[in-house]
């Protein structure tokens, strides 16, 4: 599936279609902050051009998402932010640093 997809400069986000169904399913709306662009894929630059090229390269993960909220409730708007995508690499390193706390913890004691 090719990407489809605008810049929304009134809601500061890329409003994307994807299709839960498949290609020859319905043609559903979703939306990817600005924000989350930023802070999940790594968009630097703040341009529309930017961010449309950041959610192309990142279509995969950003539809994936966008199907599993939309089958999760139809109903509901696919808002995609932050906060909808899981960053497994933070808990391991905050374990490392816990584990990193109590060695020196115990290593005073």
């Amino acid at each position: 599936m090719d990407f489809e997809g605008i810049y929304c400069f009134d809601t500061a986000s890329v409003r994307f279609a994807f299709y839960p169904d498949g290609d020859d399913g319905a043609r559903i709306l979703g939306l990817v902050s600005e924000q989350t662009l930023r802070d999940v894929c790594g968009a630097r630059d703040g341009s529309s051009e930017s961010l449309l090229a950041t959610c192309r390269s990142h279509f995969s993960l950003i539809r994936d998402k966008a199907i599993e909220l939309y089958f999760a409730d139809p109903s509901r708007a696919v808002v995609l932010t932050t906060g909808d995508f899981a960053r497994p690499a933070i808990p391991a390193m905050q374990a490392s640093m816990v584990s990193s706390q109590a060695a020196g913890a115990a290593a005073g004691a």
